[in-house]
Order: C-alpha cells, then structure tokens, then sequence
C-alpha cells in the first residue's frame, strides 16, 4: 500500500476532505472547513517525493519534474477516488489531494434545488456551474449526470482533467476522457467530441479561449453542454465569458451566448449544524428577457430577473441562504458572512457572534 494511503485513510476517518503536504510542516486535512493538522512530524524533502512519486505514473512524474504542476487522479480501491494536484512552492515539492468519494450522491442526498432536475432534461443548450475551488461543483454535476444516466438514454462524454466521478452506463452511455492522459487538451478534446455524436458533453473547466469558444460552439449546434468557471454569481459568469474574448469579438459572442445559455448555477459550500458542510445555491434559468438582456450587455438586470423568477426555480444566493437558516440548517452568523447584502441577517445574530473565530 503506497504511505501516502495511511494518511488519506486517517484524514477519510477524521471527516476529512482534503490532504495538504507541504515540506517542513506536518500533514494536515480540511475538516468541517478548517485546516488541522493531523500528525506532528514535519514533512521532509525525501518522505515527500516518496509519497508523491509513488502513486504517479513514470511518465507522468517525468512531466511533473519538468513542468513543476500535475493534475491526476488517485484511488484507494473500495474506499474513494481522490484529485491530486502536485505543484512547487517555495520550499519545494508540495501537494493537495481533494476526496472524490466512490459514491456519487444523488439529488434527494445532496438535497440539491428542483430547478436543477429542469436543466438536466433539456437537450440543448449551454448550462454553467460556478464557485469557488472546492465549493463542491464536482458533486453537484455528478449528480445531474447520474440523474441523467437514470432517466433518459443519452449519449455523454466527459471531459477533465483528471478524471473525478466515474459513472457506470444505466440508460446513458459515458465515456470518459481525462486531459494528459486520453487526450493533450480540452480544446482537443472538444474538436473531437463534435465527431462522436454526443448529446450531453461535460467539460471539466472552462479555463481558456478555445475551451469556451467551442464549448460555446457545440451549444449552439444543438448539444447540451455542462461547464465550470470559478466565478461567484451569474453575472459575473457572463462577464467572464464575454470578456475571455477580444474587444472585436465580444459582440459576436454576446450573440451566440444569448442565444444558447439555458442556466447559470453558483454554488458556495457552508458549515452545517452541527457539523458537516452543505450548499447553497444562486440559481439563473432561461427566461424570455434573458437573451435580449445579455445581447445588449445590460448584465446588471441579471439580478432582477432572478428575484423575478422565483416562481420558475430561479433563486439569489441570499434566499438560498435565509432559507437554510429558517430551516437549522446552517446558523445565522454563516449565513451573514457568505450573504452580499448583510443586512436582512444582521438581525438574525446573537450578541458576540462576530466576535467568535469562524
């Protein structure tokens, strides 16, 4: 058993969700949000490149050396998958590996919106989901695919880097490719999915120009495709979209974004009671002024069209989070800190809230 599975197993029993290595420090998890560490030797130079290098690939720890960041997926067989992230700092070889647990959760367990069931039976279209790095994105587009793959016969590929959820076919077909591995590059990748007859494709980030622009493309060519950015609301992920391309080109994909952007879903990730962590979620869904409102780049309106659309499924990220907290599901400090207008959860805090560590 390579020694970097002792570490992951403890963390797994510990509630942990991701391993942080770094030389020099003791290994520590993230639990219920807050990173602990969860031995007390320092890491050395030597016992880091035995713990990297053992769960790598030759081939891969050769493109690690050189290039100084790998991305790559490790399993412990029967327990969990995890997304490893090899990387260089400043005291040199460093890593975090990030759970992906064997079971992929479904929509009941995650207790995730309605709405969300909306898009996954769309057949067209372009649907982004957003947040910050580990706001559990991942999840939550696994479970659409699973929900998916148990409701209707699609076609589906999958693009990432590296591979996290591995859905067995139901109804579906799924085939997976992981970038570096199955593939050089999300943009390759794409180009090549146009040829495979897909009807849903899934692209893990869409990190640069010609993975947006194609995953653009393929929306509008009638497929549905699903999409990550690390933005924190819908119209910021609209901006980022159309500001990925150049000044010239920005009106043309005004266009083509308004004509095939079917939802917008951000997410953020807050401490349950009494523990644990659970979403909320800012949803933007397909609704007649939304084309025009894009096309002519009155991104601002976005905001009341989703106030508006609370009849349809569509939510704000704050009554996501008053929600939760009318319900106990998270407490009203958690609430106030994640919340864009503080005010309406100023009134729900207890005297010295603000004063505790969160």
């Amino acid at each position: 058993m390579p020694a970097i599975d002792t570490l992951l197993r403890f963390m797994l029993e510990k509630g942990g969700s991701d391993l942080h290595l770094t030389i020099g420090q003791p290994p520590k998890a993230r639990i219920s949000g807050n990173l602990v560490p969860i031995g007390e030797t320092p890491v050395t130079p030597e016992k880091m490149t035995v713990l990297l290098e053992e769960i790598c690939p030759p081939a891969r720890w050769k493109q690690f050396l050189e290039k100084k960041d790998l991305d790559l997926a490790h399993e412990i067989p029967g327990l969990a998958r995890f997304r490893a992230n090899f990387l260089y700092n400043h005291w040199g070889q460093a890593a975090v590996l990030r759970q992906i647990p064997s079971k992929i959760l479904s929509f009941d367990e995650l207790k995730l919106p309605p709405a969300l069931k909306t898009l996954c039976d769309l057949n067209e279209g372009l649907v982004v989901v957003t947040g910050p790095t580990g706001s559990g994105k991942s999840t939550t587009l696994a479970a659409m695919i699973d929900y998916i793959n148990d409701t209707s016969a699609r076609h589906i590929i999958t693009i990432e880097d590296p591979i996290e959820f591995v859905h067995k076919d139901k109804k579906s077909v799924i085939v997976h490719r992981e970038v570096g591995e199955h593939t050089g590059s999300f943009g390759a990748a794409l180009k090549g999915a146009m040829r495979h007859d897909p009807d849903i494709l899934l692209v893990g980030e869409m990190r640069e120009l010609e993975t947006i622009k194609l995953a653009l493309g393929c929306a509008s060519m009638g497929m549905l495709v699903f999409g990550t950015l690390h933005t924190n609301n819908a119209p910021k992920t609209i901006d980022r979209i159309i500001n990925a391309f150049p000044a010239d080109e920005q009106n043309q994909v005004r266009v083509m974004l308004a004509g095939c952007l079917v939802g917008v879903v951000s997410q953020l990730l807050c401490k349950r009671l009494p523990k644990g962590r659970c979403a909320v979620h800012e949803i933007l869904l397909r609704h007649e002024a939304l084309p025009n409102t894009i096309r002519s780049g009155q991104i601002n309106n976005i905001r009341s069209l989703i106030e508006g659309g609370g009849a349809d499924g569509m939510t704000t990220m704050d009554q996501s989070l008053l929600a939760r907290v009318k319900d106990g599901t998270i407490a009203p400090v958690e609430a106030y800190m994640k919340a864009a207008n503080k005010a309406p959860f100023a009134a729900l805090l207890q005297p010295g809230d603000l004063d505790a560590p969160h």
